[in-house]
């Protein structure tokens, strides 16, 4: 075995890890969120930035909302999950650089003071931050259902601002009856990696 991570913590994060489609009753509570983010904060971004931003949609009229701009086959189990999560990035995470990287705080202005420059560095790194809370929501022992097919758009203006892009939205909680669709296939290592 070349890997430290015991073959358990393996499953639970990627081998028997699935996106679910079906989800228990049983909540999701503040305290797993709060577990999950202390987790995965600490995953590696570029310049220490964190645009990663976590809109939990927890109210019954929030989630009616939500749903409405969902694709439709996406809308059942956004419908039903215990929680839902709006992952989007921050275009303005620039200002609390100074904070995040104390040692260089001039890379505020030095390499993100052009709008689009931001944009595309909070899409990747956020993007980054996303996949983590993917593999934290799967390390508190619950199923992440993460989607991009909806109207994202629409989804911006309804609960977010012009300085928050969504991503992705994630339905998180206990898998329930029938939860899986058939594993994919996944590429073989000669596909994807080439030595030079």
């Amino acid at each position: 075995m070349s890997l430290v991570l015991d073959s358990a913590a393996q499953d639970l994060l990627f081998r028997e890890a699935r996106t679910a489609n079906t989800f228990t009753d049983e909540p999701v509570t503040e305290e797993q969120i709060q577990a999950i983010y202390d987790l995965v904060k600490f995953g590696p971004t570029a310049f220490n930035q964190s645009p990663l931003r976590i809109t939990l949609v927890r109210s019954p009229e929030a989630r009616e909302r939500l749903v409405r701009h969902m694709s439709e086959g996406n809308q059942p189990k956004t419908a039903t999950a215990p929680l839902v999560a709006i992952l989007s990035a921050d275009n303005e995470f620039h200002e609390e650089l100074p904070q995040l990287l104390p040692h260089f705080p001039q890379a505020k202005d030095a390499f993100f003071a052009e709008r689009p420059v931001r944009e595309r560095a909070a899409a990747m790194n956020a993007a980054l931050q996303a996949a983590y809370f993917i593999i934290g929501v799967r390390a508190a022992g619950l199923a992440a259902g993460p989607m991009t097919g909806g109207d994202f758009a629409g989804i911006q203006k309804e609960f977010l601002d012009d300085d928050h892009t969504p991503l992705m939205v994630v339905n998180i909680g206990r898998p329930g009856e029938n939860a899986w669709f058939p594993r994919s296939p996944r590429l073989a290592i000669d596909q994807v990696v080439t030595t030079v």
